[in-house]
């Protein structure tokens, strides 16, 4: 499934932070987001996965073919490991078969039956993460995806994100961090950076999208 960005444009709290954007992500493929601190990464990667409206240009991929992971990582704490991806594959319609895979892929089997609120920060957050392997969605957006992991576990990452990429996924990754995918293309943001200036596109929902990140 093809991802094609066209003069995109994008604003937070009402006012453009980046603009004139074009590229194709293709299956098979990864592209790293890299810029300087709120230069808007994940501005751009909300108004890809359709939570706010673009300020100019046009995101072009079926809304059903994304899958967003953001900071926060999208868990039930009364949930155990297991329940919480169980409800996420019962939600995209998929089986036990992906759980099992996904408990496995993240280095998560031996927490299966422990509660989330029990987990460690870097525990969650592989969690987080496997809960995009039970999406079956081929475009992965990460935003900053290995915040709290140790270094054995960004190499777990790095595997999933390449077996992702074998089966004709795709992802759209923001990180400040070397994730050992060489194969991977850069996008440097701070070129793209505007003139603060209203956003023809705001009002009330852009703000208030911002408002709930």
């Amino acid at each position: 499934m093809e991802l094609v960005i066209s003069d995109l444009a994008v604003s937070r709290g009402g006012l453009v932070v980046l603009e004139g954007m074009s590229f194709t992500l293709s299956p098979g493929e990864a592209l790293i987001l890299r810029g300087s601190n709120g230069v808007g990464k994940t501005t751009l990667l909300r108004t890809v996965a359709g939570l706010q409206p673009p300020a100019a240009g046009h995101v072009s991929a079926p809304p059903e073919s994304l899958a967003y992971a953001s900071h926060a990582d999208g868990l039930k704490s009364a949930l155990t490991v297991t329940e919480n991806l169980a409800f996420w594959a019962a939600v995209h319609g998929l089986g036990r078969d992906r759980l099992e895979q996904a408990l496995e892929a993240m280095d998560l089997m031996r927490l299966r039956e422990r509660r989330a609120a029990q987990l460690s920060a870097g525990q969650k957050r592989r969690l987080g993460l496997a809960r995009m392997l039970v999406t079956g969605r081929p475009v992965w957006l990460l935003d900053e995806p290995t915040v709290s992991l140790d270094q054995q576990s960004v190499g777990l990452f790095a595997r999933v994100v390449r077996g992702h990429l074998a089966a004709g996924g795709s992802a759209l990754i923001a990180t400040h961090i070397d994730l050992g995918l060489s194969e991977a293309r850069v996008l440097e943001l701070d070129p793209f950076r505007a003139e603060a200036r209203p956003s023809v596109a705001a009002g009330f929902d852009d703000p208030f999208a911002e408002a709930i990140a």
